[in-house]
């Protein structure tokens, strides 16, 4: 779908990876990985969306649109579509908000996410977004800081604005258990304030470090 509008939106992208079955969100996915990130994780996953590299691949939405919607008869069939990630995508809500008016309702758009940004990004995104995928740390401040580097505010603030909005339910929250900065306990405390707030899926895991 596109409306006709005349918007250029570049922003620099790690890399787009197809056919991706149970590891970014419903159906068949096309994952999209964007350079840049506020936190400095220790055990960062993807240390390439850090640094921009003075010849990082530009996506504008019109060519990201043009190579994504090859699958596009795999993502209506499925439930899935284009999955959006880093680094941190909600850093590039307005390139996202041009992708949905080209690309249309049809296509699952998914954020994997830390949430560590303004909430006037998320604002922007909650209503074009279909499901987030949010790895929040931990929920106690200390450890959050401890191990990212950063105050946890945006993201506390953001979990409670996207449940205010009844989005609760489109969210898998990641909880990890990381080793040398939180405990099982210090899991099972986060997980019952989420649910204080709202949100009942979870992915508990393990970082690899």
């Amino acid at each position: 779908m596109n409306n006709g509008t005349d918007i250029t939106i570049n922003a620099p992208v790690i890399g787009v990876a197809r056919h991706r079955l149970a590891t970014d969100g419903n159906g068949v996915t096309t994952l999209v990985a964007f350079h840049g990130c506020p936190l400095r994780c220790k055990y960062c996953l993807n240390p390439h969306s850090l640094v921009r590299p003075e010849k990082a691949r530009l996506y504008s939405p019109e060519s990201l649109y043009d190579e994504t919607r090859i699958d596009e008869l795999y993502f209506i069939a499925t439930g899935g579509g284009v999955t959006f990630g880093g680094g941190e995508p909600c850093m590039r809500s307005e390139f996202i908000i041009r992708f949905r008016e080209l690309c249309g309702p049809q296509w699952r758009l998914t954020l994997e996410t830390s949430l560590n940004v303004p909430i006037g990004n998320i604002e922007m995104l909650l209503p074009v977004i279909d499901g987030f995928i949010i790895d929040i740390k931990d929920m106690n401040r200390q450890v959050f800081e401890r191990y990212t580097g950063m105050d946890s505010t945006r993201v506390i603030d953001n979990l409670r604005y996207i449940a205010e909005k009844g989005r609760a339910g489109d969210c898998v929250v990641r909880i990890p258990l990381i080793t040398g900065y939180n405990t099982e306990a210090d899991r099972e405390s986060s997980q019952r304030e989420l649910e204080t707030m709202g949100y009942s899926r979870f992915d508990l895991f393990t970082y690899k470090t």
